[in-house]
């Protein structure tokens, strides 16, 4: 089991007491959120829809790499960014 440095956008940080800099563990994307959600109810719903899937508006960067699911594998020292994409005209 892995422990990341979780950065999150400043849209969530109603979800986790203003923090934008969180730790977490597990060896996965999936585990890693559980984690989040244990200590920050609430803060998953708004990154992981219904079907278990990242949700659209979000973006999700392991190690500099987007993630395409919560099956990512989390490296050992990772970081992590959540982030909320932005779009318009």
């Amino acid at each position: 089991m892995s422990t990341a440095a979780v950065h999150v956008s400043s849209i969530l940080h109603e979800y986790t007491a203003g923090e934008s800099l969180l730790s977490a563990s597990g060896r996965d994307l999936g585990a890693v959120l559980d984690d989040l959600e244990r200590r920050h109810p609430g803060l998953t719903f708004r990154i992981v829809d219904e079907q278990n899937r990242i949700r659209p508006h979000i973006k999700i960067y392991v190690a500099g790499r987007m993630a395409r699911g919560l099956t990512t594998k989390i490296p050992a020292g990772a970081e992590i960014h959540i982030l909320q994409a932005l779009s318009g005209g």
